[in-house]
């Protein structure tokens, strides 16, 4: 049973709390002779959001210490604007364990409290304003439940099997709070959608021309001018097979690859802002007033 401050469970918790009294910083007496205890320094809830301990620091009783004090035993006077613990003595202090975080908290610390407040007192408290939170008196017999269940089971306990330490009886807190619905616009960010930029290879067919040369052989038969000239017979060398040989030549293209930066693509988002509209139905609670008295219409 986890706990938490008012103030860091609701942080609207002025409209909550007692009557919307503030009652943090209010002093605390005991009922029994009306010594000032100490002050209200938090207010304790379970996860519900129901109190159960109110924070007293008891510096003029004992001071520098802090004590969990239940709110079934605690009532509050609004015209002197105190906090009466009931039956609370000095030897129920001396015994309680001190409070110094939520933390230490747990199951065991809380017995610890509630062991000392199951210890009945028996004595004639003041007479005080009308409380408007107040538990079942010390001195009254025990519930059947109560005295069946000796020892408390961690597995099982609940606040609600001990009424007299954690009920907030209402029998004379008769005020009628009415409340109104309001609308209250939130904005979550939510994902729409996704854009993938990626890229591929695409094949294509390039042409490109590249001027070559050839080589080739022209064979010129003439005539010459000393046609017809007689000549010796060692000008006359008639050689059989004689060959004269002529490289030729030609240039062929070589053709090859490279790549080459043709583009960069930057990619970035920007924030557009929309007013969204939206409606709904409310409900607002409205005070009637019935009565039998003509003279009243």
């Amino acid at each position: 049973m986890a706990l938490y401050k008012l103030e860091d469970f609701a942080g609207n918790y002025g409209d909550a709390d007692f009557d919307s009294y503030e009652v943090r910083d209010l002093d605390v007496y005991s009922d029994i002779d009306d010594d000032k205890v100490g002050t209200v320094k938090h207010i304790l809830v379970d996860e519900s959001g129901h109190f159960r301990y109110l924070v007293v620091d008891t510096g003029f009783w004992f001071f520098g210490r802090q004590i969990l004090l239940p709110i079934g035993h605690s009532r509050i006077s609004y015209s002197n604007r105190r906090v009466y613990a009931i039956g609370l003595t000095k030897e129920q202090v001396e015994n309680l364990p001190d409070f110094n975080d939520l933390e230490h908290v747990d199951y065991d610390y809380e017995e610890r409290v509630r062991g000392v407040y199951r210890t009945p007192v028996r004595q004639e408290p003041l007479n005080t304003s009308t409380p408007v939170e107040t538990s079942t008196p010390l001195d009254a017999p025990p519930a059947s439940s109560d005295r069946a269940r000796v020892t408390p089971d961690r597995n099982t306990y609940t606040y609600e099997d001990e009424p007299n330490l954690y009920d907030m009886n209402q029998q004379d807190h008769q005020n009628l709070k009415l409340y109104e619905e309001r609308l209250v616009a939130n904005k979550s960010r939510v994902k729409t959608g996704e854009v993938s930029v990626g890229k591929h290879v695409e094949t294509e067919t390039a042409r490109v021309a590249v001027p070559v040369e050839k080589e080739r052989v022209i064979i010129e038969r003439t005539t010459p001018n000393e046609a017809g000239r007689t000549v010796s017979s060692a000008e006359a060398n008639f050689r059989e097979g004689e060959v004269t040989r002529m490289d030729i030549y030609e240039e062929t293209p070589d053709i090859q690859k490279e790549a080459v930066l043709r583009e960069e693509v930057k990619i970035k988002k920007v924030v557009e802002q929309d007013t969204v509209e939206a409606e709904g139905t409310v409900r607002r609670e409205e005070l009637d007033v019935n009565t039998n008295d003509e003279r009243l219409h």
